[in-house]
């Protein structure tokens, strides 16, 4: 039971990164891809419609880790309080700055909004690799459940790390170069001509800074955290789930985006959901490793609330997401075709 509700955890929190990395890809391509206010409104048009409903997916994921693994919410929303609230802020001023841009027409109003979506986007996609990076290298969780992150202690991954690190610091530099290159693989399905041109050529470059920071960062892990490695011994089956990074990455890069900008998406898709798949196999069955003692762990045993309770959970949270599924899906399909420059297309119906 317990690893059903981690699996289904993590489902939900690789469609969030999946669904609204595309949003923080488009923002950070933003002010480089875009020459003309035309353009511009073109990228606006293009996650208009669904940037707000792929943000249901992080209140999901945030329910079910409070409902299923109660003792990891309370001490993950405490180790990392503020790095969470700067998330929270961040995620407030992405969505003041896509909806005010339009209040008024002066170069300085726009330009100055257009800074605050292409920051925000840009810290938004380095915190939630700060954040991964620390799920992966663990955090001083004392006996009690609890820990204190500070924002730095030496740079180096140890018994008492702080939310930097050299490590930590890696994959926030690699996550930004993942969304990066999923938001440009998005623009590229939904743009055509010299926009979607630049875009890609932009996705390319991208792609030449992010092999070089997962090889470092796959070299890395191991030696920063020993625990990895052990569930893929224990479970091989798991190394599919990097076998099929690498390939979505070569397929990335091969496919001839202006006649399959389709399958250039669904490999960037691919490449962050395995990615991400990947780095859940190796922790499991790990919520948060302590790196005081590993027998401070919580795991998905020691931090699942009562069986009950999960069993109770399992009658209505299918039904639950079947919906926001049915509703993405369907949003989706409503807005598959090319953006235009037409502001009203900018909310769904």
């Amino acid at each position: 039971m317990e690893t059903l509700w981690y699996a289904l955890l993590t489902c939900v929190f690789i469609a969030y990164v999946v669904l609204d990395g595309y949003d923080f890809g488009v923002g950070i391509l933003s002010p480089f891809v875009a020459r003309n206010e035309t353009e511009r409104l073109r990228l606006r048009t293009a996650i208009g419609p669904v940037w707000t409903g792929n943000e249901v997916w992080l209140i999901a994921g945030s329910a079910l880790l409070f409902l299923a693994f109660p003792k990891a919410f309370a001490a993950g929303f405490s180790g990392f309080y503020l790095a969470l609230m700067i998330m929270l802020w961040l995620l407030m001023g992405r969505g003041l700055a896509f909806e005010l841009r339009e209040h008024g027409e002066h170069e300085l109003w726009r330009g100055f909004w257009d800074g605050i979506f292409f920051l925000a986007n840009l810290l938004l996609a380095f915190v939630a690799g700060l954040l991964v990076g620390n799920l992966l290298r663990g955090v001083p969780l004392e006996a009690d459940g609890y820990f204190f992150l500070a924002w730095w202690t030496d740079f180096r991954p140890g018994a008492q790390p702080g939310l930097l690190d050299w490590f930590t610091l890696l994959t926030g530099a690699t996550m930004v170069a993942l969304l990066t290159l999923h938001g440009g693989s998005f623009l590229t399905m939904k743009t055509r001509g010299a926009l979607q041109a630049r875009t890609e050529k932009a996705v390319q470059s991208t792609l030449l800074m992010l092999t070089p920071l997962l090889l470092a960062l796959v070299v890395a892990v191991p030696f920063v955290q020993p625990f990895f490695g052990r569930h893929y011994k224990a479970a091989p089956i798991g190394s599919v789930l990097p076998l099929l990074a690498a390939v979505a990455l070569l397929s990335r890069r091969l496919t001839p985006v202006r006649r399959r900008p389709v399958v250039g998406f669904a490999a960037s898709s691919l490449l962050v959901a395995a990615l991400l798949a990947a780095a859940a196999w190796g922790t499991f069955p790990n919520l948060l490793i302590a790196t005081t003692d590993q027998t401070h762990s919580l795991t998905s045993m020691t931090a699942a609330a009562e069986r009950t309770g999960l069993e109770a959970g399992l009658w209505w949270v299918p039904a639950g997401l079947a919906l926001v599924i049915v509703y993405q899906v369907w949003i989706h399909r409503l807005f598959s075709e090319p953006a235009n420059s037409d502001a009203s297309s900018l909310t769904p119906p």
